[in-house]
């Protein structure tokens, strides 16, 4: 008898839940209203970083012999006087694209750059994951994700790695904490 006064409870509680829902002024819509919503922003969100990623320079290149290119730029920075800064990340990242770009573009920062270090784009990606040349800096981009940073000095001793995360502020980059991170990692002139 119990199990029949509870099933007879359960039913008429569900019929009521369907009648209040179907006599609620948005006809039975609001879950449907919530979602498509949602759902509608995030594809725009993603339709807008696409956008984005097309305008941007694709500074990486999957196709270079990374290492060969960045014993080349240890020569040059012995030769300079300079850092070596390697930007780790890939194409398909679109904050590497944005600090790529936000450098390039912010006169006082790719000064900044231009004076103390040779610069590297190293690529990770599916076509090029660089595993030994990334292995010889402890595969920093398993540990803090991409863009990172590998500072050398000019004898191509690792002297820093730098997640990105402490350089962003909002949906971009803190131009202080950029500027203080290239002027903290310059060569020491003496």
């Amino acid at each position: 008898m119990k199990k029949l006064i509870i099933f007879a409870s359960l039913g008429l509680s569900a019929f009521a839940f369907s009648q209040e829902v179907k006599n609620s002024p948005d006809n039975g819509k609001q879950k449907t209203a919530l979602i498509v919503p949602a759902e509608q922003a995030k594809l725009e969100a993603q339709k807008k970083a696409a956008e984005e990623k097309a305008k941007l320079p694709k500074p990486y290149d999957p196709k270079a012999d990374a290492q060969a290119d960045i014993n080349k730029l240890i020569a040059q920075a012995k030769k300079e006087g300079k850092n070596v800064m390697i930007q780790a990340g890939g194409n398909w990242c679109i904050w590497c694209l944005r600090f790529n770009n936000y450098v390039q573009t912010t006169p006082e920062l790719k000064e900044l750059v231009d004076k103390n270090y040779v610069y590297y784009h190293l690529n990770f990606s599916p076509d090029n994951k660089n595993e030994k040349v990334f292995a010889q800096y402890g595969n920093p981009g398993e540990k803090f994700g991409y863009p990172v940073f590998i500072v050398l000095d000019k004898d191509g001793k690792m002297i820093k790695v730098q997640q990105s995360d402490v350089l962003e502020e909002g949906k971009g980059y803190s131009k202080e904490k950029v500027k203080e991170f290239f002027t903290t990692w310059a060569p020491k002139k003496g």
